[in-house]
């Protein structure tokens, strides 16, 4: 139960050769108009990776089909969602950004590598080596072959590589202000209809207006899980956000909570209606985090379960997680809106309170962060980013990529081996992967009437849980997760 991920010897080449890149447009006429972003998407400027892996198809048995019929789906699909064919801008009247809907094109890439797909590894466990089935941009010459500008960068680059088995990867690198996690999954669930010369499954809602701040802004909270960045220049003079990358050599590991470890959790959860999945999880991870960092100095190797939890037992722990505000909101944003509509919940405790309360009482200190995110609790989060620049503030950050269901989509090749982003590791980011699904969901022979969905699958099957650690923090992180699971 709660098993480490085995460590493995990891390819760190694919040897992976592009053979072709372009830039894709509309394959219809698109209306040029400036894409108004949210305060949510305004502070979300950075790409985005994320790999989709493919088996071998019995219907598309040559490599350049399956390039020549994403690159047709991805024209197409880029009249609807005409932003990804757009450019991000500056507007100089109000220093905010803004997407230039002008139709420059998303990039598509054309690669190979000499492997075959069982050869690259466990393909849950994160390889920095799945960074090269994935453009992140496109040469100048190709973007503007007159003046060589590479700064005219696309939001949207896709590139299918494809094995010696006859299995492919179709890695995606977008800009963060397109997408959040749930309207991604609808963009790949019509990619996948068009595709499969289907009907959208749903029409895009582009119109982010819906999200802007009052006027004039009213902030009637206090948000201790956001910090102000008053100087951009005085950064590091800050106290840490969960968006700075660490200078810290870090060991990382991959936690297995398999179906059954997640019932448990909840079972020791069971005096509280709050125990759902992603609870309960969250909950074992905030006490882990909290009870294993320690700003001693002490060089002790001893990291049994009373001197790790003992540490710093009167700091504050304050742990983040992301809370989708689409059925929050009155009234609630369409199911089809586009753009980022995902807001960082908090929960805070001391850490001697995390280390004597009942497991049941964090899980509804998670429960009640999520339960805090109210319709007018999000408008003043997006207020408060129209009267300050800033980001999300604590000592870790979940992210969850566990129920987007991205290997449920289905696709006229079948669905997904496994999807997961490029993994850079982060001391204060815990990643949440799904399990691989088993081989008879995506073999080449697959039905597409297999339609489990994405809420079912996910809430039965286990999770991995990637964790960045310094060495012995890591060391106290691992006993106290599994002395946790270990007792009744």
């Amino acid at each position: 139960m709660g098993s480490l991920h085995d460590q493995l010897t990891l390819l760190q080449d694919l040897k992976v050769t592009v053979h072709h890149s372009c830039l894709i447009f509309p394959s219809q006429q698109t209306q040029k108009k400036t894409v108004f972003l949210s305060n949510i998407d305004q502070v979300l400027n950075f790409d985005v990776q994320t790999v989709h892996f493919f088996g071998a198809h019995k219907d598309f048995p040559q490599s350049q089909i399956v390039a020549e019929k994403v690159q047709d789906a991805l024209a197409q699909i880029l009249v609807p969602y005409d932003f990804l064919a757009g450019r991000l801008k500056l507007n100089p009247n109000t220093s905010r950004l803004e997407i230039d809907c002008n139709a420059a094109g998303a990039g598509f890439v054309v690669a190979s590598s000499e492997y075959a797909l069982d050869e690259i590894g466990d393909l849950v466990y994160p390889n920095s080596a799945f960074a090269q089935l994935v453009c992140t941009a496109m040469d100048s010459r190709i973007l503007n072959p007159a003046a060589g500008d590479d700064h005219d960068q696309p939001l949207f680059i896709l590139q299918v590589t494809t094995f010696k088995c006859g299995g492919f990867a179709m890695g995606i690198s977008n800009n963060h202000t397109t997408f959040d996690g749930l309207s991604f999954r609808l963009f790949l669930d019509n990619l996948a209809a068009v595709a499969a010369n289907k009907p959208l499954v749903a029409i895009p809602y582009n119109d982010r207006h819906i999200l802007a701040a009052r006027s004039p802004p009213h902030v009637p909270f206090l948000h201790p899980e956001l910090q102000e960045l008053k100087n951009m220049s005085t950064l590091d003079d800050l106290n840490p956000t969960v968006f700075e990358a660490t200078q810290e050599e870090l060991d990382f590991n991959i936690f297995r909570l398999t179906a059954t470890d997640v019932a448990r959790l909840k079972d020791k959860a069971k005096s509280t209606t709050a125990s759902s999945s992603f609870n309960v999880v969250t909950a074992l991870i905030w006490r882990c985090k909290a009870l294993s960092s320690s700003s001693s100095s002490d060089d002790d190797e001893d990291v049994n379960y009373k001197r790790a939890a003992s540490s710093s037992s009167s700091r504050e722990s304050r742990i983040l997680y992301a809370v989708d505000i689409r059925p929050r909101l009155k009234p609630p944003l369409p199911k089809a809106y586009t753009g980022n509509a995902v807001l960082t919940a908090y929960a805070s405790a001391k850490c001697r309170e995390l280390e004597e309360v009942p497991f049941s009482r964090m899980v509804e200190m998670v429960s009640e962060g999520a339960t805090r995110m109210t319709d007018e609790y999000a408008r003043s989060v997006i207020d408060w980013g129209e009267l300050h620049k800033g980001f999300p503030h604590g000592e870790v950050l979940v992210s969850s990529w566990w129920r987007l269901g991205f290997a449920d989509v289905e696709y006229p090749w079948g669905k997904p081996r496994y999807s997961c982003p490029v993994v850079y590791h982060r001391k204060d980011i815990i990643l949440l992967f799904p399990e691989q699904q088993d081989m008879h969901e995506y073999s080449s022979s697959a039905s597409p009437t297999n339609t489990t969905t994405m809420a079912g699958r996910a809430g039965a099957a286990g999770v991995n849980i990637l964790v960045a650690l310094p060495h012995k923090e890591m060391q106290k992180f691992q006993a106290l997760f599994h002395k946790f699971l270990l007792d009744d």
